[in-house]
């Protein structure tokens, strides 16, 4: 086993140091085959795996593969813990990570257009970009089959310095590199929160192994520590929250969300990869592999509760006036994050991780989609310019209708299954904060439909795209590009019925996921549906689906039928609209206080130090001492015999009072 293991692992590793080191030598062809072929022996083999634990023929795997070093008891070790909630990320990830590539082969078919022909950047970038890409998928993987807390740090460190590289992969923008700087500095902020949290667990439990210390907690969760003079903090509750704080800023939650907007900078690909299966779910994957943990501290799961919650609403506000599409799916990403995290603070792990799967394969058709339709309007991405393109892309079109009804939670499809259990498990959730969290998702179900459909209308409808050019020469995306949206749009459909019954009521995560029975919220959410087909004919009665349907229709009144109401609202609510259109200013204020006052800090630094003390006073300052010294003692030197002669005897007499008088 352990080396069918090693094998999904290193399968995209090989692919990407292959493409990355030559490429030049098997050119674009090549690699895209070697990556491609990686990551889909990768897929196939998770799904072999996933399949194993399905039929019950395969066990639990929890062992090293290798053991870096041990430290005072302490063993530091790459391992894997391959269990049930593990095969299902792997196949997750795999699977859509191989649409993904098949779908970058059409995509960046024409990338040497975006490079200045003087560029050496441009040198080799589509070999490049799968290197990238296949390399994401290795980190990820190393991540959610880590089995200790350094191999998750690994992984966890690895997404987000691959991410770096995607975000910014057109270096010759400078919009890119800005926002990749963004990325990689807003996810440092909660990586010091991460490395501090394992601190806690190495220092309390001296071991970084999962089982060694999730065996220990219990143990542990009475203890109270120090922080900050007297106040005693829970320890439990101290390490929650300093692990969730990782996760706020790789899983984007506000206040730390600032980064995933601008990260559309990167090709369509990388939006799919980064917010769909892969990076932004990491958070999500972590605080449900730490549930012994959280279990442990309903201050942590308040915590998670109230963030996740002011995610989803806050967020998804800012999509109803974005006109730029992938940014539009962005903030969609980001609301459907603040669900999952809903869902985590309020104990139904399980459920969590359910919309997390059905998320990464609609969300990731709804960024192809979107890249399809950028590629037919000429990498125009304003939705304003489009309009009318379903008689032009009939299959962008289809995938992109069961894309956005997925994420509405329309009945029947994989995301109303799993944002109902949410919604469903909130409201029967007794931890601190749920009732504002029940609020919230509720408000949001209306807010999802009405920014989701605004932009379907907008880009699908109408009576066609503004530029002529593009209206002449648009038509569908090659097959390349659209094989990969059937495919993700078949589990878009189906994988949230035929799964709900095992994942959400059945013992798939039993012995995985760990849940205190006070806190057990699902169990009165399967009281009250029983199965999928309860939970179904449950839908049409509860509000959230007379909530999305109100969205749908307000999007379809606004954008199809009355367009002129559009401009009203936005004129007598100039105020809100504003606040939204600056995403309530926080990349402002992040600007003024955190970037100008680190750079008001360096200008201290280097006026006063560095000028003044340093330059002025240590360096030309004893230059111009020794100087002035110099001068005085040059004017000692006369030249004359009788000048000396006296200073000799005044020094033979200095010396002499001296000897007297010691």
């Amino acid at each position: 086993m352990e080396n069918l293991y090693i094998a999904i692992v290193l399968a995209p590793l090989i692919g990407a140091v292959i493409a990355g080191f030559w490429g030049d030598r098997i050119g674009r062809k090549g690699a895209h085959w070697v990556t491609s072929s990686g990551v889909g022996i990768s897929a196939i083999l998770s799904l072999y795996v996933l399949s194993g634990f399905m039929s019950g023929s395969r066990e639990v795997f929890n062992g090293a593969v290798y053991t870096w070093m041990i430290s005072d008891g302490l063993r530091m070790e790459v391992g894997f813990l391959v269990d049930q909630l593990t095969a299902l990320m792997m196949s997750v990830v795999t699977f859509v990570s191989f649409c993904i590539h098949i779908y970058t082969i059409g995509y960046m078919a024409d990338d040497e257009h975006n490079w200045p022909k003087e560029s050496l950047a441009g040198r080799n970038s589509y070999q490049r970009f799968f290197s990238y890409i296949s390399l994401f998928t290795f980190a990820m993987l190393m991540l959610v089959m880590a089995n200790n807390f350094l191999q998750l740090f690994f992984g966890w460190e690895a997404v987000g310095l691959v991410s770096y590289l995607l975000i910014g992969f057109w270096s010759v923008r400078p919009t890119a590199i800005f926002a990749n700087l963004k990325a990689f500095l807003v996810n440092r902020v909660g990586d010091f929160g991460f490395i501090l949290g394992i601190a806690a667990v190495a220092m309390y439990t001296n071991s970084l192994d999962y089982a060694e210390v999730f065996a220990a907690v219990p143990g542990l969760a009475d203890t109270q520590v120090q922080i900050l003079g007297n106040t005693s903090w829970s320890l439990m509750s101290v390490i929650g929250i300093l692990l969730f704080i990782g996760a706020m800023g790789k899983s984007a939650q506000v206040p730390l969300h600032v980064w995933l907007p601008d990260s559309m900078e990167g090709p369509t690909p990388i939006s799919a990869l980064i917010h769909a299966a892969t990076m932004v779910t990491a958070g999500v994957f972590m605080v449900a592999r730490m549930s012994p943990i959280y279990e442990f501290s309903e201050t942590a799961l308040s915590f998670i509760l109230v963030i996740g919650a002011t995610t989803a609403i806050f967020t998804g506000l800012i999509g109803i006036v974005q006109n730029d599409i992938k940014r539009v799916v962005a903030y969609s990403t980001l609301s459907q994050l603040g669900y999952m995290m809903v869902a985590l603070g309020a104990s139904a792990y399980a459920a969590g991780i359910f919309h997390l799967m059905t998320h990464a394969f609609f969300k990731a058709l709804l960024f192809l989609a979107a890249g399809s339709v950028i590629i037919g309007m000429h990498h125009d991405q304003d939705i304003r310019n489009m309009g009318g393109i379903k008689k032009y892309m009939p299959w962008t079109y289809w995938t992109s209708l069961v894309g956005s009804l997925a994420l509405i939670g329309f009945p029947g499809f994989s995301g109303f299954f799993s944002k109902d259990a949410i919604i469903e498990a909130v409201h029967h959730s007794q931890i601190a904060g749920s009732g504002y969290a029940y609020a919230m998702v509720l408000i949001g179900v209306f807010v999802t439909a009405l920014y989701s459909f605004r932009m379907f209308f907008l880009v699908f409808h109408g009576e066609g795209p503004r530029d002529e050019h593009a209206k002449a020469h648009l038509h569908e995306s090659p097959k390349v590009v659209t094989v990969p949206l059937v495919l993700l749009a078949i589990p878009s459909v189906f994988i949230g019925y035929l799964t709900l019954d095992t994942l959400l009521f059945g013992d798939w995560f039993d012995g995985v996921l760990f849940v205190l029975p006070q806190h057990d919220t699902l169990a009165a959410v399967e009281a009250s549906v029983h199965n999928a087909n309860g939970m179904l004919a449950h839908g049409f009665f509860g509000v959230p689906l007379y909530l999305a349907l109100g969205g749908l229709v307000t999007a379809a009144v606004i954008y199809l039928f009355k367009p002129s109401i559009a401009d009203t609202i936005k004129n007598g609510l100039k105020p809100i609209y504003r606040t939204l259109e600056m995403k309530y200013w926080f990349d402002e204020l992040y600007q003024f206080l955190f970037a100008g006052g680190s750079r008001g800090i360096g200008r201290f630094f280097w006026k006063g130090g560095d000028q003044l003390i340093i330059d002025s006073v240590i360096i030309n300052g004893s230059a111009r001492a020794i100087g002035r010294f110099a001068d005085r003692i040059r004017s000692v030197q006369t030249g004359f015999l009788y000048h000396y002669a006296i200073a000799m005897i005044l020094g033979l007499l200095l010396l002499l009072t001296w000897f007297v008088i010691a």
